[in-house]
This record gives C-alpha cells, structure tokens and sequence, in this order.
C-alpha cells in the first residue's frame, strides 16, 4: 500500500486526462502502481503529498523529415502516455527511476554542463531540461520521482519526447506553479535532447507531445511555431489509426537520421542560406545542376522531397477542414512514396538487405489499396509504419501484418485531446 500521499484531485485529473472508462480504469491501476513503486523506492518520502503528470506519445501524420528544416507538419498526440509521481526535496539532486529499468538516474542539478558520459542517456535529458529551464530564468529543485511509460522504446511515437515532455511538465508544476506554456516546454525538450542527449532531432515530437491534439505545425520560426488545431477523429470516418511496429534493429541508425538534416543543409548552404525553408523553391529547381554538382544528387532528391511535403502538409490539412478523407488518404500515400523515392528513409543504405519497413509497406498496400491509406512512419530506416485502416478490414490488416512481425505488432490507436499535463 502507498505510504505517499495521492492528491484528492487524482480522480477528477484521470476524468480530464483520458477519453474512456476503459482508459480511466487502466490509468488509476497505473498510478496507484506508481506510488507503490515510489514508496519502496524513497521511504523518506512518507508522508507527503506527491504531483502526478502525463506526457503523450506522438504519431507523425504528414510532413516527413520537414520540421528540421523550418517545415511543415502535421502530427497528433495518441493514448500511450509516460506518467511520473514526483517529490519535492530539500537538495538540487534529481533522482527518477523507471519502472521499465533497474537504474535510478541520479543528476546533481549543481552541476549544469553536458556531462559527456551521459550522451544518449535519459540522465542527460534529465540535465539538460534543468539547464534550458535556468537559462530561461525559471526555477529548478531537486525532486524524487518515478515514471511509467506505455510509449514503448522503438515503437515510433516518440518514447524520449514523451520522456522529455513529461520532466520538463514535472519541473514546470514542482517549481514554477506550472506557468510554463505547452510551445515553450516541447523546446526546451528538443534543447536537452539536441544540446544534451547528442541527437539532432527537429521540434516536431516534442511539440506534437506537449501540446496535444491533432494539429498542424508550420516551424518556419523556431522559436514561435504557428499551432493550428484540426478537429479530426478517424473513426468518425469509419477508420482506425494503426501504427506497425516492424521490431527491427535501431542500433546504428544516428548517422542515417543525421544525413538527411545535414544533406539538406548543405543543399541550403549553396544558396547562402541555413535551412531549406528559407530557399526558393524555382530557384533551386533552375539550379539543380549546379546544385548536383556541389552536394550530391541524393541530396537533391531529398530537398525535392522538402519542397513537395510541405505543401502535401497544407493539402492534408484543407482536405481535413473541408470533410474531404479520400483527398487527405491521397495525400498522405503521396506523402509515403516521396519518403520511400526521394527522401529515402524506409531502409538503410548501409543495410540495403534488411527492409523490413519495406515489407511493411508491400504488406500494407495489399490489404489496403483503393481502400486505406498508408506510409513510413517517423524517422524511418526501421521501426514503424503508419497507416489508417477501413474499420471494415481491420481484423484482416492486423492479421496480415502480425503473421509477418509477430503478435502485438500493430496498435490500434486513438488522438488525445490534452499533451503534457498535471493530472493531479
């Protein structure tokens, strides 16, 4: 039994936070398993009042590999979410432990310089949300927590945002009266995890998972992206969101996420520019021969892939406002090949072999043609696929694809409304 005590709001936040009686259910188990987990692992905490916060996993609809560019996305939050029960101490250490790992990471918050032997940690997260929140002038402490997460790590929805997200929302309502807007906490995410962690991502995770919803993103201006709310829901078009987990290796694949950034770049770089978004489109496309010869014609391909997806982001959204879901399903197919042609990221060069996304895809086009609509799914290389299935093939999409990457390998997902959050 939890000798922390749980906030009399708890059951009033789960009412807030999740959509369904099943989802309530499971999330009270989860919490009231958390506490437990907390008063065994800090006994010194007995007897205090504990802050529960909630941070969602992400599905990217449209706009593959855009957003490091200054792009366009579109992306929703989904029903996995990371939970943390959080304590206040007297100390500038931080101390979270996972209920999926042994280790305890344990940060001294003295000490607020990238520690190089945490690179690709969850401890140099951890860091580097405390570093950006005092180079922002918010407040930072020492706290005990633990964690949870059903965004489960290679799943393609974004587990180290969602992780991120979720500290930043911790530290946000420990120790700043969770003043912090949703926009500022998912980039102070991507700064631990660019600055910190070692990964060059772009902002779209972070911000699809502090914000919530479904929305459209256009990061033409980093620093104050333009947010717009689409009021979409799958199923009120007889439709199911199916995210396919491929279960391949990840191991290695940094420097195949990195190329496509930097390629990019350096097509930019020809026009004296930082990022794509700030080239013109028919200024590159007259200078595409000189442009071949100083980078590569891959990376040719992939900026051609930019341009192409950022307007693919705009049609998806019109499409959506104007009710229209065969134009958005053809969009966003249009959106998986251009992934797979140009920007391709649905194997690794290094592993030409190994194509499990590949197969995926195959698979999916199979069941799914003239019907649904389907495509690579985030950073690509292995992991998932995406696709959004006719209720009415269902059972037979999951059937296919399992007998292929074994049993639990699709999920059936649902948008939520709320990102990062208190519950209690």
């Amino acid at each position: 039994m939890s000798k922390i005590i749980l906030p009399d709001t708890l059951a009033e936040g789960i009412k807030k936070v999740y959509s369904s009686e099943k989802d309530r259910l499971r999330a009270e188990e989860r919490i009231k398993s958390l506490a437990e987990l907390f008063s065994e692992i800090y006994p010194e905490q007995d007897g205090k009042e504990c802050v529960i916060v909630s941070a969602p996993g992400r599905t990217e609809i449209c706009g593959n590999h855009t957003d490091h560019n200054n792009g366009k996305v579109m992306a929703a939050a989904v029903d996995l979410d990371a939970i943390c029960c959080a304590v206040r101490t007297d100390d500038m250490t931080v101390r979270v432990k996972s209920a999926e790992y042994a280790k305890i990471d344990v940060v001294d918050l003295k000490d607020l310089e990238p520690q190089p032997e945490e690179t690709g940690r969850s401890a140099a997260l951890i860091r580097g949300v405390a570093a950006r929140f005092v180079q922002l002038g918010y407040k930072i402490g020492g706290f005990d927590a633990v964690t949870m997460n059903d965004v489960f790590s290679g799943s393609g929805l974004s587990s180290s945002a969602a992780f991120e997200v979720l500290i930043a929302t911790a530290m946000n309502h420990l120790f700043n009266d969770g003043v912090i807007s949703a926009p500022e906490i998912a980039k102070i995410a991507q700064y631990a995890e660019n600055a910190f962690f070692g990964k060059p991502c772009g902002l779209m995770d972070q911000m699809a998972c502090s914000v919530g919803g479904f929305v459209k993103i256009d990061f033409a201006d980093p620093a104050s992206p333009v947010i717009t709310p689409i009021a979409f829901d799958p199923a009120e078009y007889g439709y199911t969101l199916c995210i396919t987990d491929t279960r391949a290796d990840h191991a290695d694949l940094t420097e195949d996420y990195a190329a496509i950034r930097g390629e990019m770049e350096a097509v930019a770089a020809v026009f004296g520019k930082k990022c794509l978004r700030e080239v013109d489109e028919d200024e590159f496309i007259s200078n595409i021969a000189r442009v071949k010869e100083t980078v590569s014609e891959r990376a040719v391909l992939r900026a051609l892939h930019f341009f192409a997806e950022n307007r693919r982001v705009d049609l998806a959204a019109d499409a959506l406002e104007n009710g229209d879901f065969d134009s958005f399903k053809a969009v966003i197919i249009d959106s998986g090949e251009s992934s797979y042609k140009y920007n391709q990221n649905v194997f690794s060069s290094t592993k030409p072999t190994s194509q499990p996304v590949s197969l995926a895809l195959a698979l999916s086009e199979r069941v799914l043609r003239g019907k649904g609509a389907w495509r690579v799914h985030g950073g690509g290389f292995a992991g998932t696929i995406q696709a959004f299935v006719p209720d009415g093939l269902l059972d037979e999409y999951i059937t296919t694809l399992e007998a292929v990457f074994g049993p639990g390998a699709c999920h059936v997902l649902s948008i939520r409304a709320l990102g990062g959050c208190r519950i209690a």
